[in-house]
């Protein structure tokens, strides 16, 4: 039978939608068995709070993906309730016809993925179609909606979602990227026009576009996954899951308002944290790892926190989100008690996560181009006068003048400590333990950096800079900085976890555990999240160098 090959035998190997590749890192193709763990989760979550009812055993209830692309989670939906349903409308072809067209509604991000996931969903392009496994549709598309949309540009950008008009006004032959769901002032009323004035949906489930395709690259690009899940919460759906980049947490450009608001929400139910992308997404270049969430509209508390990483044991734990004193998510469970510990020793209190302005290190962190020249600035190869200045630059050192520094007089002439503003590369994907930061090494006077670096001091002499570089390669420092670090991209502000400490004094690990009272378990942790940083083996040579050098 058409149906039940559809729906039943589906799971012979291969299924078709773990063979396709992604379009792009931005629109990422959900695999089946990473959209089954979420549908998991909700139904337990539907199950624990409505007195153990299953979930795909009622007619009744009404599913929204508002971001399809391959059509899977409304094809895995489908499944479940095809067989959830099997006592309440045995005929199975109007069993199946029931849940499309009553039940399983999405919204496709372009012409393409609708009509792959009308394929996915109806076994056809054609919704009303003689192949099609759906019998009562009248219209094409079924309940898969799309129609091509034009942005809505104001000052170059769009009012919606910020696209440059610049690169995506580019007329009809090419897809807008102008995504229905995320350009709407209301979005009930804008869901009432495509699917019915009565459409009220218990569950939205997507895997939203994650930044604009308007010419932006990598962290620079940005974010547009925020939008969908504000919007989907204005629906006011009694459970919202999305799978989203883990970023949010800490970092990302725009989102300070977004992370706010969701780390003041005590509807969010769950988190399930992968810090890998690659665990989820085989073969997608994402920094920072993704997550999915579980948001239920009637059920406020604790959120339970789960980190998922390769073979490695499962760490979970029932916490608050945003911890007293923070602005941030911390992302690892055991960070948070390892965090606790230290400032309870530098402040004598553990219930306000935040350091007093004496105690902080990143009160001798540079801001963003410590003496105001760019990452692109190249000095001169010699040294032309005594009153020119080394510059470590972008690829290695040169030269200019004093007179031509733009900022950071103060810094020139002391000890100090330069270090990337960017993390050790490790390709596409996030491997543990790393080394958090890239290698920091000691500059004397009369020396300046591009803002390839950011600075590090003053220090009052070369013994206190060196025994700050100790500090700064020991294994528990660069884990608190790993616990406000979102991306590669090193700012002062990760720093802001990091206690000062005493520079007249060389700095170890051992020192550090013993300081603040780890235990065993939590000192290995640490090292299984931080690799080892040398002060011989892995700094950048004999970099303690000071501007007299002769060349």
């Amino acid at each position: 039978m058409n149906i039940q090959a559809g729906f039943a035998l589906r799971g012979r190997n291969p299924d078709v939608l773990t063979c396709i590749a992604n379009l792009s890192n931005d629109e990422v193709f959900t695999p089946p068995e990473f959209a089954n763990r979420m549908l998991d989760t909700l139904a337990e979550a539907w199950a624990a709070h409505n007195a153990g009812a299953n979930l795909w055993a009622d007619p009744t209830v009404r599913f929204l993906d508002p971001c399809t692309k391959s059509g899977v989670f409304l094809r895995e939906i489908t499944s479940r309730l095809t067989k959830g349903l099997a006592d309440k409308i045995p005929d199975l072809d109007a069993r199946v016809d029931h849940i499309l067209t009553k039940q399983i509604f999405g919204i496709g991000i372009t012409k393409l993925t609708s009509l792959l996931a009308r394929r996915s969903l109806y076994c056809s392009k054609h919704a009303n179609g003689p192949h099609s496994v759906a019998k009562s549709f009248t219209r094409d598309s079924g309940n898969i909606w799309f129609e091509r949309l034009d942005h809505t540009w104001e000052s170059g950008k769009c009012r919606y979602c910020g696209a440059s008009q610049a690169t995506l006004d580019r007329g009809v032959e090419m897809e807008s990227h102008a995504y229905a769901f995320i350009h709407a002032d209301n979005i009930k009323a804008r869901i009432a026009e495509l699917f019915g004035g009565d459409m009220q949906f218990d569950v939205v489930i997507g895997n939203p576009p994650y930044q604009l395709d308007d010419g932006g690259h990598g962290t620079s690009a940005a974010p547009i996954y925020q939008l969908f899940v504000e919007q989907a919460k204005k629906l006011e759906p009694r459970y919202l899951t999305m799978v989203i980049p883990s970023r949010w947490f800490a970092g990302g450009k725009g989102l300070d308002e977004f992370r706010e608001a969701m780390l003041s929400d005590n509807r969010l139910r769950s988190i399930a944290d992968y810090l890998s992308a690659a665990d989820v997404f085989p073969g997608v270049g994402l920094k920072g790892g993704v997550c999915y969430f579980l948001w239920e509209k009637d059920n406020r508390g604790p959120c339970q926190v789960s980190t998922h990483f390769k073979d490695w044991p499962v760490s979970a734990a029932t916490r608050p989100l945003l911890e007293n004193g923070t602005d941030i998510f911390i992302r690892f469970n055991e960070g948070v008690s390892i965090l606790r510990k230290v400032i309870a020793r530098e402040t004598g209190q553990d219930t306000v996560l935040s350091l007093p302005d004496a105690k902080r290190f990143d009160k001798l962190v540079s801001s963003r181009k410590p003496f105001g020249l760019e990452t692109k600035f190249k000095g001169g190869s010699k040294k032309k006068s005594d009153d020119d200045v080394l510059v470590f630059q972008n690829g290695g050192t040169g030269y200019t003048p004093r007179g031509e520094i733009p900022a950071g007089n103060g810094l020139i002439d002391v000890w100090k400590i330069f270090v990337g503003r960017a993390a050790p590369g490790t390709g596409n994907r996030d491997t543990y333990p790393h080394r958090i930061i890239s290698t920091p090494f000691v500059a004397g006077p009369g020396t300046i950096s591009s803002e390839t670096y950011l600075c590090i001091g003053p220090f009052a002499s070369k013994e206190e800079a060196d025994n700050a570089l100790s500090y700064l390669c020991c294994r528990l420092t660069r884990l608190l900085i790993l616990l406000h670090k979102p991306s590669q991209d090193t700012t002062r502000k990760v720093y802001t976890f990091v206690p000062a400490q005493d520079w007249a004094r060389k700095w170890t690990d051992a020192d550090l555990y013993s300081r603040y009272g780890l235990t065993d378990d939590e000192i290995t942790f640490v090292e299984k999240i931080v690799r080892p940083m040398g002060l011989e083996s892995d700094l950048l040579g004999d970099v303690s160098v000071d501007g007299s050098d002769d060349d």
